[in-house]
């Protein structure tokens, strides 16, 4: 168990240790430091011919504005208050709520997503989805497939660098699947001994698709060349304003709609210089909560260091086994969940 502060919930990289995926992934022929050249062989439905792309529809300030403010959920500490940085036309955020599972396809134990097949999780996420409909039914849900596209890992590989690149064969799997069920994908980023400017560009050509986003998780930046999973590693505001400058090119040279960036958090020193974050019109930051434990302390982690160091909008992970293992034994429902200040908009479940 890792303290955290004065709580205790135990990182991620439990599941990490059994993540090392890498009975199933080193044994692949395909599982190598490098990936071929991307081939993004699905369509999302905004570069279908005839469509029209969601970022030409004006951006309505005032319902923006609005719905900003309902977010706060009467909080009157000025902390989260909207400070009139607009983002670029066709923003998901604060418009909807994404509803996202997590996972690798090589692993049943790094989350919901590859845990189950694929019938079952459907079912699965259908059912949190209605869940969150009937709780809220002020805010549409969009759901998301979000896939560990890189992975920390125990042994150094080839390169060094502690992680392990996912082939292309898998994230277009995982393209297929968000297909099926009209969903975002989300593709999450454990850099390891690596670094961002090292791993974002090899999933670029998938970025450039308008249903496409990017995760982030600090908990694995080995910045002082430890073995993934022996500390708790960290990002600064220099690694996440280098990602959205990334992603706002991006979303500039190709027309795309605002990119969300998911940031996971749970300790303080995960992400560094919170004030220094720049907020960008192309680029909609979540910070999210990444703790497991019993209900009490994953709020009390959510207000420390998500609530306490405020960015522009906040996340909430649910896990369906971890979060069992401490009196009470039971996940926070979407009830309890809109009751935090702000109203998490995106929800994780692993």
């Amino acid at each position: 168990m890792i303290k955290i502060s004065s709580v205790k919930i135990q990182a991620c990289f439990p599941v990490f240790v059994g993540l090392i995926i890498c009975c199933a992934i080193y044994s692949c022929s395909n599982a190598q430091s490098e990936r071929p050249a991307i081939q993004a062989s699905v369509k999302s439905p905004a570069t279908t011919s005839g469509s029209k792309s969601i970022s030409s529809i004006p951006l309505d300030t005032a319902a923006y504005r609005k719905k900003m403010n309902a977010v706060l959920n009467g909080d009157s500490s000025e902390k989260w208050k909207f400070k009139g940085q607009f983002p670029l036309a066709g923003a998901i955020l604060p418009f909807n709520r994404i509803i996202a599972y997590y996972g690798n396809l090589y692993s049943t134990r790094m989350g919901i997503l590859g845990e189950l097949p694929k019938p079952q999780m459907f079912a699965k996420l259908k059912g949190e989805i209605e869940n969150w409909r009937k709780a809220d039914p002020s805010t549409p849900v969009k759901p998301a497939l979000h896939y560990i596209v890189t992975t920390a890992q125990g042994s150094p590989g080839s390169g060094g660098k502690y992680r392990l690149r996912m082939p292309n064969k898998e994230i277009d799997k995982v393209m297929a699947m968000a297909a099926e069920i009209d969903a975002l994908v989300f593709l999450d980023i454990q850099v390891g001994l690596s670094n961002l400017r090292e791993e974002i560009p090899v999933i670029e050509q998938y970025l450039k698709l308008p249903n496409v986003h990017l995760g982030i998780d600090p908990e694995f930046s080995m910045k002082g060349g430890q073995k993934p999973g022996t500390v708790i590693g960290t990002f600064d505001a220099g690694d996440i304003n280098y990602t959205t400058q990334y992603l706002s090119d991006l979303v500039q040279k190709n027309n795309l709609p605002p990119k969300v960036l998911i940031i996971h958090r749970f300790t303080q020193n995960m992400v560094r210089e919170y004030r220094s974050i720049k907020i960008r019109p192309e680029v909609q930051i979540v910070m999210d909560m990444d703790g497991w434990g019993a209900p009490a302390r994953k709020i009390n982690t959510y207000k420390q260091f998500v609530y306490g160091e405020p960015v522009q909008f906040t996340g909430f992970k649910l896990f369906y086994k971890n979060d069992l293992k401490e009196p009470p034994h039971r996940m926070l429902s979407p009830a309890e969940l809109l009751k935090l200040k702000p109203v998490p908009l995106y929800i994780q479940y692993q």
